[in-house]
């Protein structure tokens, strides 16, 4: 029962992770931008919403929507200010940029909040879960997480196949210079992804600062996680990010299950690293982002 336990953790974390890594997807589908700074705008949103809560004095659930729109402006601005300028000259710059942006994040928050630990209270829901039997018990806001994710990445799906703005997503994915020639600004374009992008891990931010604390060093740490879901799951696929995410869940909590806490992470990179070599295209990789 305690096998099972951890794997429906596992499995409930996966979402978590998911919600990282899809926004990291659709950016390098769109533009091929390699984003190092992904992980620290995983943070950003956390931040955001505690401001939010301390002036307000409110639930976290409800700074949701208010950080989501805030984090849709600043990637738009952040895009079509400064990486537009480096889309299509290369990996190099574009690498180099984002890992520019990640340290005046870093340190940005660093200077602003300190290197201290921070959470956000969400009250009862927290501790709140559906109890199985004696040994296994969802918690309700692991189930919610994993929802959410599920939510999003259907929405996700719906938006890019069946809107004006998703096909042009895909449009400008397969081939920008055709794009450009039927019309299609493609600048705005990168800038709306960027942002979309950020309005998804916003979800996975805040949800992250109430399930755990944050502090302005975890960027990294995200980023990581991010990278080995999208690599996992196949590029260019949303559920295919899902499975990533759950499956580096899965490798996290078993591994902690098998030989200890302290093994969980190592675990998880090591079944990314033979999955990377066994099947380095991932599970469900397709040619375009969808």
């Amino acid at each position: 029962m305690d096998w099972l336990n951890a794997a429906v953790q596992g499995i409930l974390l996966g979402g978590l992770y998911s919600l990282f890594a899809v926004g990291l997807s659709l950016v390098f589908g769109t533009m091929r931008l390699t984003n190092l700074a992904h992980g620290d705008l995983t943070i950003l949103p956390a931040y955001v919403a505690l401001m939010i809560v301390n002036a307000l004095n409110f639930n976290p659930f409800y700074s949701i929507p208010i950080t989501m729109v805030i984090m849709f402006i600043v990637g738009y601005l952040l895009q079509r200010g400064l990486l537009n300028f480096v889309v299509g000259k290369g990996d190099v710059a574009g690498v180099i940029v984002t890992f520019g942006i990640s340290m005046v994040l870093q340190n940005a928050l660093l200077l602003g909040f300190t290197a201290n630990s921070q959470g956000l209270d969400a009250g009862r829901v927290e501790n709140l879960s559906i109890k199985i039997n004696d040994r296994l018990a969802v918690g309700w806001l692991p189930l919610i997480i994993f929802l959410m994710a599920l939510v999003v990445i259907t929405v996700l799906q719906v938006y890019m196949g069946r809107t004006k703005m998703g096909r042009a997503f895909r449009a400008v994915s397969d081939d920008q210079e055709a794009a450009r020639l039927m019309g299609i600004n493609t600048k705005h374009i990168w800038a709306v992804a960027m942002g979309v992008s950020l309005l998804i891990v916003t979800i996975g931010g805040v949800m992250m600062g109430i399930r755990t604390t944050f502090d302005p060093l975890l960027g990294s740490q995200r980023l990581i996680f991010a990278f080995e879901a999208v690599i996992i799951g196949g590029m260019g696929s949303s559920w295919g990010t899902l499975l990533g995410g759950i499956v580096l869940g899965l490798g996290q909590t078993l591994g902690a299950q098998a030989f200890g806490s302290a093994w969980s992470i190592l675990v998880g990179h090591m079944i990314f690293v033979i999955i990377l070599a066994v099947r380095p295209q991932g599970f469900l990789a397709k040619t375009v982002t969808t």
